[in-house]
């Protein structure tokens, strides 16, 4: 089995090469923390020429779509690949963009949870402080969450996991298959509530991206904070 670093080395060089061959155009850059039971991978100067010309013309809807459709059937894909990179088990992947910076971030989700409980609340900020914000702005978009728990992944990366999240409508609409119409709606929103949050302040760190997405059909949903590296 591969040490830490090799992992790291090799998990974004096989995502930069699976996005280049699906997508046409892989990222300038990508950033990989390995943290168990999650793998973050931050991704750089990633649109291709194509979707290039789709924004232009205002269609950014139809680029978040096609991203979406392509990365749900890499998924598979994704979760073989790491078990052979490094054994990785994985459970469940999920992905988001920023189109306007050009950035993106997957996130995968190892079967076995149990490291998480040895998680430390890496800040001197009372973890309820932030929790209450997470939680007042999940209420604003639907409700509070059945759970919420906070992971610092590293000094500038807070992953947020909520499970229990939607309301009956969205219930609803999961059911008639309109998955994709709900993520589309939910993103900018919970975004824009997120950064209106004292989250920033509390932390004493600006938020540079916020990511998230969802597992409609197990009720749980991640957030990632990605901040401004600590002076």
């Amino acid at each position: 089995m591969p040490n830490e670093k090799e992992i790291h080395t090799e998990v974004g060089s096989y995502i930069s090469t699976l996005l280049r061959n699906h997508f046409g155009k892989g990222p300038t850059s990508v950033f990989v923390t390995v943290k168990p039971p999650f793998i973050t991978i931050h991704l750089r100067g990633f649109l291709s020429s194509p979707e290039k010309i789709l924004l232009k013309q205002q269609e950014h809807r139809r680029v978040l779509e096609t991203r979406d459709l392509l990365m749900n059937q890499l998924v598979v894909d994704i979760k073989l690949d790491l078990w052979k990179i490094g054994e990785l088990d994985i459970e469940d992947v999920y992905a988001d963009w920023n189109l306007d910076d050009q950035s993106g971030m997957i996130l995968a989700v190892m079967t076995d949870k149990s490291p998480a409980n040895k998680f430390e609340w890496d800040s001197a900020v009372p973890v309820e402080s932030v929790l209450e914000e997470v939680e007042e702005a999940s209420r604003k978009a639907q409700k509070i969450p059945e759970k919420t728990d906070l992971y610092w992944l590293n000094s500038r990366t807070l992953l947020i996991e909520r499970t229990g999240i939607f309301v009956e409508i969205e219930k609803e609409l999961i059911r008639g298959g309109f998955t994709e119409e709900l993520k589309l709606v939910k993103r900018p929103l919970e975004r824009r509530l997120l950064l209106q949050t004292r989250i920033e302040a509390i932390l004493k760190q600006p938020i540079l991206e916020v990511f998230l997405d969802w597992n409609f059909t197990t009720d749980k949903g991640y957030i990632l904070l990605l901040l401004e590296p600590t002076k």
